[in-house]
């Protein structure tokens, strides 16, 4: 099959390659120099975009914020509405889906000005995050607003542009699930993955490590179902979670979604038999979803460094991968998945390497 990804950054490669090994002619479109190219390839096809997408049988993306005109040319190759799901950068339409499908998420409210927000936050009694309705990434974009808190200066800065405001969540921890839904509706989820944030930013992420109660997975995998089935989505989908609670009495909160291949999924091109971007292919391409085995691995994000050192590299329980980005602070340039055997093992790990590996500015 011949498949076009729209984008060619570490997503659009990762996925480029899982195609090409699975048998797979791929190509990648970048919308920064609107340039056709092979994989990993440093020079470009002397295609357009539209002889492009008349090459391909089936056009996916790297992200969901697939530019109007790729929506408007390529309608007919992708396997599902590209403008319902671009819909969901939009963090109102988001919420509103959540509401629709009847999966939990924290109390909000939308404002589209800013008097509207002013309004919300003069009879707020509760703590409240406010976020852009669009863009905002690795934290950015989310202002913080306790009663009490200056309305005015809040206003000034988060009220802009268009957003919502929520009620601040007192969570345990966050997690998350990845899987992939077909063509046929079948589903194929990984076990729910332990996330930690620093400044905004995923600094590492857990699979297989620590035990998750059957009743979260289930949760979790209820939720999966119910977005997918109403986007009537194929492909690899992530949902961030809060879990609020311990034990028996933990329930999950959807914090977000993702409808693609995810940076907390890293850990499986190590720790599982079918990586998220093997799962992805095997969608879009009407191939099975296979039964999934699971090994611990801690998946720890390069951020901002400049390298990933040598004794990573040869490291026998190591596996990394580098982006090829201009390394500047905060910004993801490379991941290392490390096989674990306990939580114990990973946290040392951690404490080791993940001030080499991680500047933040």
């Amino acid at each position: 099959m011949k498949v076009l990804f729209v984008g060619d950054g570490q997503l659009g490669q990762m996925l480029g390659a899982s195609g090409i090994s699975h048998g797979h002619e791929c190509l990648l479109y970048s919308t920064r120099s609107h340039e056709v190219k092979p994989l990993s390839a440093q020079v470009s096809l002397s295609w357009t975009l539209a002889e492009a997408i008349g090459w391909a049988d089936v056009v996916s993306w790297e992200h969901e914020a697939i530019p109007a005109d790729i929506i408007a040319a390529a309608h007919d190759k992708f396997l599902m509405d590209p403008a319902r799901i671009k819909s969901l950068t939009d963090r109102r339409a988001e919420k509103k889906l959540f509401d629709d499908c009847r999966v939990g998420t924290s109390p909000w409210q939308s404002f589209g000005t800013p008097a509207e927000l002013e309004k919300i936050l003069q009879q707020t009694t509760q703590p409240l995050v406010i976020k852009a309705a669009r863009g905002g990434y690795d934290g950015k974009g989310q202002w913080r607003f306790r009663p009490g808190d200056a309305i005015a200066d809040c206003v000034a800065e988060a009220g802009k542009e268009p957003g919502i405001a929520e009620h601040l969540i007192p969570f345990e921890k966050e997690v998350s699930m990845v899987g992939a839904r077909g063509k046929d509706g079948s589903v194929c989820c990984y076990p729910l993955i332990t996330n930690v944030h620093t400044q905004g930013i995923l600094s590492y992420s857990l699979a297989g490590i620590e035990t998750v109660p059957d009743t979260l997975q289930r949760q979790a995998e209820e939720a999966f179902h119910r977005l997918t089935d109403a986007l009537n989505y194929v492909g690899v989908f992530a949902i961030e979670f809060f879990v609020v609670g311990e034990g028996e009495q933990a329930q999950l909160l959807i914090n977000e979604v993702a409808p693609r291949v995810h940076n907390s999924g890293h850990w499986s091109m190590s720790g599982a038999n079918c990586s998220q971007f093997d799962l992805h292919m095997r969608a879009l391409t009407g191939m099975p979803f296979p039964e999934l085995r699971i090994e611990p691995t801690l998946m720890l994000n390069v951020i901002g460094a400049k390298q990933i050192p040598v004794g990573l590299w040869h490291h026998q329980d190591a596996q990394c991968h580098w982006y090829n980005k201009e390394p500047r602070p905060g910004r993801k340039v490379g991941h290392v998945n490390i096989r674990t055997a306990n939580l114990d093992t990973a946290q040392t790990w951690v404490q080791q390497w993940a001030e080499k590996l991680q500047f933040l500015g």
